[in-house]
């Protein structure tokens, strides 16, 4: 079993940045992808960023250049900075973790651009 608990959400206006982290607990293996997915009203969930095998790096098209995910392997935490946000980020943004047929979720984290 994999555990995960994500923080660092919260209400920020446009243009600023935040970031995200996502603890993972349990059995942990490199060879994995860990990522953050996101969910607004009435949308599908969808990619935002992940690492697979702690190496090569996926990203959502309309968050190119703007986010940036990462790992601390010592500490199985993934992170996402989050720069010039936009109000279309606003959604709950959701850990991800990865291993042959099985997938783990947290609980989700509510990111909210706004003025």
């Amino acid at each position: 079993q994999v555990q995960l608990v994500e923080s660092g959400g919260g209400l920020v206006q446009p243009g600023g940045s935040l970031r995200l982290s996502c603890a993972a607990s349990g059995r942990i293996f490199s060879a994995s992808a860990m990522g953050w997915y996101r969910q607004a009203p009435g949308k599908q969930r969808t990619l935002v960023a992940r690492i697979i095998s702690g190496v090569s790096t996926n990203y959502g098209d309309s968050v190119k250049g703007r986010f940036t995910i990462s790992t601390d392997n010592t500490t199985n935490t993934v992170y996402l900075q989050m720069n010039s946000l936009k109000p279309e980020d606003t959604a709950v943004y959701y850990c991800n973790y990865r291993i042959g047929g099985l997938s783990y979720w947290g609980q989700g984290t509510q990111v909210t651009v706004s003025s």
